[in-house]
């Protein structure tokens, strides 16, 4: 294999003792909405961006309109699919949900692999400030309704408690009512942990573009022009080409490998963890079976342990640190629901 280009590298994992499936169990894992994954509605520039973007594609319009800020970025979209993954949670949890969530900044850094610095704290801000001053109209269909319409990607937020030296602690943000439908029809789809790795915009981009349409497919491809087109980059295309070449090389798209084909085409193939529909769980230890019988008394731990590796399943499979931690993790969720 190709050696990798730093530019290409994986951030590292910067909360090594945080487990996805210890916290929050699947609540944790990461959500993101199916019509941005689709279609582009955020900046791949890593400066500030204050172009006005136009796209068209098989009938869907989109306008995205800066603020003074500029547009909202790719990597501010973090903050988005953090949302979305704690409304599906609560969903799944049979608990109600509404557009105004209260969040600990800490979490969201946390659990989208970012620094929890002071100048982590201040990105975030900027972040904030820019998802709520961009400004769209689209007509596309989210929830099952197709209609012309203007937002903004969160309606307003707000610190609702900071540290003595300024730093939020908890945040308040009320998304768009254009969003939240797509929670409530759960047109979402889950993504891998290590997206928050992915350091390039583009990168990000394009595993969007492949869960969203390879999803469990073997193969999906996609001629280079679609997929300059379907990005929202900038570039050239033999720039966009030369881009996407160095990310084959690379190699580390999670659950999809990308090769080249003759007529400038890209094919996306979903690896062998994404495929296997065989694979299962190790079995879970005794010291695991009696945690739950303690913490579910009464229940068959044994129905309990089918539940959730059916949820495991649905959930497409994720890999897990510890599967008794998840498992024991996952009774404790489902009791308080």
């Amino acid at each position: 294999m190709a050696q990798a280009s730093p530019a290409f590298e994986l951030d590292p994992h910067r909360h090594p003792t945080r487990d996805f499936f210890v916290c929050d169990i699947f609540s944790a894992l990461p959500k993101d909405d199916m019509a941005s994954m689709e279609h582009p509605m955020f900046s791949l520039s890593t400066r500030p961006d204050k172009r006005i973007l136009s796209y068209e594609h098989n009938g869907t319009e989109i306008t995205v309109v800066p603020s003074v800020k500029g547009l909202a970025t790719l990597h501010d979209k973090d903050i988005l699919i953090y949302c979305i993954s704690q409304l599906m949670a609560a969903v799944n949890a049979g608990r109600e949900i509404s557009r105004t969530l209260t969040l600990r900044a800490h979490d969201l850094l946390v659990a989208t692999n970012r620094e929890t610095s002071g100048d982590g704290y201040k990105r975030l801000r900027d972040a904030f400030e820019r998802l709520v001053g961009t400004r769209i109209t689209t007509n596309m269909v989210t929830g099952g309704q197709e209609v012309t319409t203007g937002f903004g990607l969160i309606e307003s937020w707000q610190i609702v408690r900071a540290s003595k030296g300024g730093r939020m602690v908890s945040v308040s943000v009320v998304l768009s009512e254009w969003l939240f439908r797509a929670v409530q029809s759960k047109s979402v789809l889950t993504l891998s942990t290590d997206y928050f790795r992915l350091r390039k915009p583009l990168e990000r981009r394009v595993y969007e573009l492949a869960r969203k349409h390879c999803g469990r497919q073997k193969s999906w491809r996609v001629s280079v022009e679609v997929l300059l087109k379907k990005s929202g980059s900038a570039s050239p295309r033999r720039v966009f080409r030369k881009m996407i070449r160095d990310m084959i090389k690379a190699d580390h798209l999670p659950d999809y490998e990308m090769s080249e084909e003759e007529g400038d085409l890209i094919r996306f193939s979903a690896r062998g963890s994404v495929l296997d529909d065989g694979l299962q769980l190790p079995p879970l230890s005794s010291d695991a079976l009696e945690a739950v019988r303690a913490l579910a008394p009464g229940m068959d731990v044994y129905v309990l342990e089918a539940e959730w590796r059916e949820y495991w399943a649905r959930s497409g499979k994720p890999r897990l640190r510890s599967s008794d931690a998840a498992f024991v993790g996952f009774v404790k969720v489902r009791g308080e629901g």
